[in-house]
């Protein structure tokens, strides 16, 4: 049996269209099931797409669900929710959120920074000390909490957060850690900083998982993957833009090089999708934004299936096709 972890990355309402578009070509055109994963490691965007997928729901019928088309006789779960009407979002510009005021750090977060320097990643405190925002996610994840059943999914499900007290990464449904209602796990994984309030989970607040990494990649050394798939949407190349998404942009491509090395050197083959200049080019600048979701879709179909059928990564993931 081929052990595959699939890791799908932050990347807001945009975000989540890109991984659609990815793992439908994946289903589709290679027989790749992701929901046959062994570990889905979602965060923010990511981990909305993998409680959809441990909840039954197929990847094409997510695409699907995404730009209104009609769904497969599997797309029960997803008629359920078809009606729900979901809140309109503000533009996401990150200049504002750099504008904001900071709190002061906590004692804890002084006291991981110096007794845990190594662990201790300074972007993550900075957000996590972000004056809080007003918007409400739990309200845009309404049709999620509708199709909540009771307790943690039996297939392996991690959720990243930050710890908004200390700037550390939580792992919900990590064996050994809290699993709370799902939909709060999922409203903290995607509370960005400054753009929604902070989740408050058994007395502590959580935001955007995104604030450690886009991506966690990392999580899957040590499980004893035979194949690590990650969706970063928030990666690819930025050219020489200047902007700050540009800049995170960069960001987010660096430090998913760094969870690629770590996982290649852990002997995890990994088979990495990120968007080029034609699939950016639609997804604009504003991860928030509703309105070109098909047209993302579509890009990310075509690139992705493209970047799957050269010979060396087609390979791998019709390993894992087989071997799951």
């Amino acid at each position: 049996m081929t052990r595959v972890g699939l890791v799908l990355g932050a990347g807001g309402v945009v975000g989540q269209a890109y991984h659609a578009g990815v793992l439908a070509v994946l289903e589709h055109d290679f027989g790749f099931d992701p929901r046959s994963a062994d570990l889905i490691v979602g965060t923010s965007a990511g981990s909305i797409t993998g409680t959809l997928l441990r909840l039954g729901v197929r990847a094409e019928d997510l695409a699907a669900w995404t730009v209104k088309a009609p769904l497969s006789g599997d797309g029960d779960l997803l008629r359920q929710i078809a009606d729900t009407e979901i809140p309109e979002l503000a533009p996401f510009r990150p200049v504002e959120l750099l504008r904001l005021p900071m709190r002061l750090p906590a004692v804890g977060m002084v006291q991981r920074a110096l007794t845990r320097p190594w662990r201790f990643r300074p972007l993550a405190a900075a957000m996590a000390l972000a004056a809080p925002g007003r918007r409400d996610i739990t309200e845009q994840l309404a049709a999620l909490r509708e199709l909540e059943r009771p307790g943690w999914p039996e297939d392996p499900l991690w959720i990243c957060a930050v710890h908004r007290h200390d700037g550390r990464r939580v792992v919900f449904g990590r064996p050994g850690t809290a699993a709370p209602p799902i939909h709060l796990a999922v409203a903290a994984s995607c509370a960005v900083p400054g753009y929604f309030a902070p989740v408050e989970i058994n007395g502590h607040t959580y935001v955007d998982g995104g604030a450690h990494s886009p991506t966690n990649a990392a999580l899957l050394r040590g499980g004893g993957f035979d194949l690590a798939i990650v969706v970063a949407p928030m990666s690819g190349p930025a050219g020489r833009s200047l902007s700050v998404y540009a800049a995170a942009r960069r960001h987010s491509a660096r430090l998913l090089r760094q969870e690629v090395r770590a996982l290649e050197a852990a002997g995890i083959p990994t088979v990495v999708f990120t968007p080029g200049a034609a699939e950016q080019e639609v997804m604009g600048d504003d991860m928030m934004a509703r309105h070109r979701l098909d047209e993302v879709i579509q890009q990310s179909f075509l690139a992705a299936g493209a970047h799957a059928s050269r010979p060396e990564v087609g390979e791998l993931i019709r390993s894992a096709s087989a071997g799951g």
